[in-house]
Formats: structure tokens, sequence, C-alpha cells
């Protein structure tokens, strides 16, 4: 199956984008680093510059339909950056209007509410961002991992980097049950 990673041109946390990329990988499927521009996403450590990862796909010029999944890995400025790209939003929209899944870390929900398919979800996040999902009509809860299944979608989250090992779990179970549903 190939995955989206989507991701801004910077600001993504460096270790919610690697573990999430490396379990994708290491289960047999295909990881793609979308960005909002095609060169390269610097990744960044906290607040301190990383690794630079290069882009294979750009957004607007691919389609949510050419995946099974999408992974929003977290970092305070990532999901700042794509809530105020159109075209970043968009693609986010189209999984939850596939009905297919999605999983997110951290502060990555924030593109989530933007997108608008929070409504009705139980999620976790990042603490700081409990009020902007309740305020987008969902219901924010502190749990590792947190799986929803609303809708026609799951949607997979967790809190911060402590909690990978169990995030990317969870994902990889939920997509592939997808795959043989």
């Amino acid at each position: 199956m190939r995955i989206a990673f989507l991701t801004a041109p910077q600001g993504v946390e460096q270790v919610e984008l690697t573990e999430p990329w490396k379990a994708v990988s290491d289960a047999g499927h295909e990881p793609v680093l979308v960005s909002t521009r095609a060169g390269k996403v610097q990744a960044f450590e906290h607040l301190d510059k990383a690794d630079t990862f290069p882009v294979d796909e750009v957004v607007g010029e691919t389609s949510a339909d050419s995946f099974g999944a999408l992974v929003l890995p977290g970092g305070v400025a990532n999901p700042d950056f794509l809530r105020m790209d159109e075209k970043a939003v968009s693609f986010v929209r189209d999984f939850f209007e596939r009905g297919a899944p999605v999983a997110a870390i951290c502060h990555a929900p924030w593109t989530l509410v933007e997108a608008d398919v929070v409504r009705g979800r139980v999620l976790t996040s990042w603490p700081s961002l409990r009020t902007d999902i309740r305020n987008a009509g969902g219901t924010w809860v502190d749990e590792q991992v947190k799986i929803c299944d609303h809708g026609r979608n799951k949607l997979v989250t967790s809190r911060k980097p402590g909690d990978l090992k169990a995030f990317c779990e969870a994902f990889l179970d939920v997509f592939a049950a997808q795959e043989t549903a």
C-alpha cells in the first residue's frame, strides 16, 4: 500500500516523521513524502534544525486517490504551515471523504481541525490542542493512542514522541485491516 506522509517544507518533528516512516517501510508498505512544494523538507528536533528529506510528490500535483492511507507527523510549525495551504487542507479532507484511514500525532490534528473533519470524533493530541479540537466539534482525550471509528474511516491519533511505538503499532493495524477489507 502507498502511504502518504504529508509535511510542510519546514517544521516537521523529525522523529515523528522517521519512526512512522520506518514502521511503514518495515511493514512492507511504500511511504511517500508529500509536501506543498518540491525539493526537500527541513525537519526539526524540537526547535533545532535537524535533517532534510527529499519530497517525492507535491500537493496539487498528486491525488489522495493514489494512496491507501495518510500519516500526519507533528511538530509545532508543520501543521500550522499546512493549515494555511488550501491544497494541503483539501488533500487531507479527501482522505476522509474517501473513507481512507488517517493517522496524526502531536500537533498534527491542527490540520484536521482546519479540514473540518474532527466534528463528532474522539481524538488525542498534544495537550495544547485540546481547546481547538473541542471548538471544532471533536472530543479530546488524554490517551497514549486513540482509534476513532467514526463515519467511513478510522482516525488514529497520539499525543507525543514518547507515544510513537504505540502510535505506529496502532496505525499499522488499522491500515492492514483497511487493506484486507
